[in-house]
């Protein structure tokens, strides 16, 4: 089970974070966010570090130029692209990097995920699935439906994000979906936005084995 954690603000956390084996590490580059790590972390630190992790850019809405501009400066390995992004611009960025595609599940809906997906199944790597909020593009800690997923193809590696909290590895581990990657863990981690409480990351992921 790989598992992501989201909105790391400090070189210290992300190194922590690498001795854990924690898998993925989401750095958040939109500005509204109160886990943006633009201002936290410079990219000389970020580039000095010998880091295992794999280092995941969220953006939201950015243009093309800014995301590659900011993958190279800090040597992401991954992009995230949280918005309203179109097909077209994540091929673009996927002919350079590889691509998470983030989803925002409504349980009032009626649209499938299968539908929500389908202009994007040849354009990138990754999809992650969250709670829609109304306020940020993320973070909102609740959950959605996952009976949405269960009952979807999708067909492609995905994140489960949105309200997973530390008491939640059984549930986790209870949920099938044959194309089911990893976790993406958040704001039920933090001591405050943007501080992760490595302790309970670590119940959480012994709590997964």
């Amino acid at each position: 089970m790989n598992i992501k954690v989201c909105g790391v603000t400090t070189l210290k956390q992300l190194q922590q974070l690498d001795g854990l084996d924690i898998d993925f590490a989401g750095l958040i580059f939109f500005k509204q966010s109160p886990r943006y790590v633009g201002n936290k972390v410079t990219k000389e630190e970020l580039t000095g570090a010998d880091l295992d992790i794999k280092k995941v850019g969220v953006f939201v809405n950015a243009e093309y130029d800014e995301i590659m501009q900011i993958t190279e400066d800090y040597e992401l390995d991954i992009v995230q692209l949280n918005g309203d992004e179109s097909p077209h611009l994540c091929e673009k960025v996927a002919a350079e990097i590889e691509v998470i595609k983030a989803f925002r599940i409504d349980n009032k809906s009626e649209r499938s995920i299968d539908y929500m997906i389908a202009e994007y199944d040849e354009v990138c790597d990754y999809y992650l699935f969250d709670t829609a909020s109304k306020e940020l593009p993320g973070g909102s800690g609740e959950k959605f439906d996952w009976n949405k997923i269960a009952e979807s193809k999708i067909e492609k590696p995905f994140f489960l994000s949105g309200g997973i909290a530390p008491d939640d590895a059984a549930l986790v581990k209870k949920f099938r979906h044959p194309d089911f990657f990893g976790v993406d863990i958040n704001s039920r981690f933090e001591k405050e936005p943007g501080v992760k409480d490595m302790a309970l990351v670590l119940q959480f992921r012994h709590g997964l084995k």
